[in-house]
């Protein structure tokens, strides 16, 4: 008798977000990557290859299916965000999105990873969705602006403030 030991299976669109993921974490000076970079690396990487040969559609997932600011075709996955034509990201909350994408999945459940290296993959995901927030009100001008008049009316309230500079006014 023989015993067939069936090989990890992951989602299609699960593997493209842990082939990006996993090219974020070691090329961290890189806000996005080329379309064939990503696939290159899901085809050359050992931790990827264990589950099995990368499958034709990846590739399409990666140009269309998972990509958040593109209409649906018909996958409705969030998972990539395209930055330029050609190149994309992982998604994070707050990034816009095509309207029919909406409740798309983001990111993979932790019970459709394999348990051993891909679960440390969604917390690293959840850091680094923090760092892109942080980093997005730092570099964005009129972010960097919140809260900077609040001592100007200290001592009054806004209305007041308002109306006295605007004594005179004709």
């Amino acid at each position: 008798m023989t015993v067939a030991i069936a090989k990890p299976t992951i989602k299609l669109a699960d593997e493209v977000w842990a082939a990006t993921l996993m090219l974020h974490q070691r090329h961290r000076e890189c806000a996005d990557f080329s379309i064939e970079e990503i696939v290159e690396f899901a085809r050359s990487t050992k931790e990827l290859r264990q589950l099995e040969p990368l499958r034709p559609g990846f590739y399409v997932h990666v140009v269309q299916h998972c990509v958040a600011n593109r209409p649906p075709n018909p996958a409705r996955y969030r998972m990539l965000f395209e930055t330029t034509a050609g190149r994309r990201r992982l998604f994070r909350p707050g990034d816009s999105y095509h309207p029919q994408r909406e409740g798309g999945k983001i990111s993979p459940k932790p019970e459709d990873l394999p348990e051993n290296w891909l679960r440390g993959l969604l917390a690293w995901y959840r850091g680094w969705c923090s760092e892109g927030a942080e980093r997005a009100v730092e570099n964005d001008p009129l972010l960097a602006l919140y809260g900077s008049g609040r001592d100007l009316w200290a001592d009054e309230p806004a209305d007041k403030y308002v109306r006295r500079l605007r004594e005179g006014w004709e």
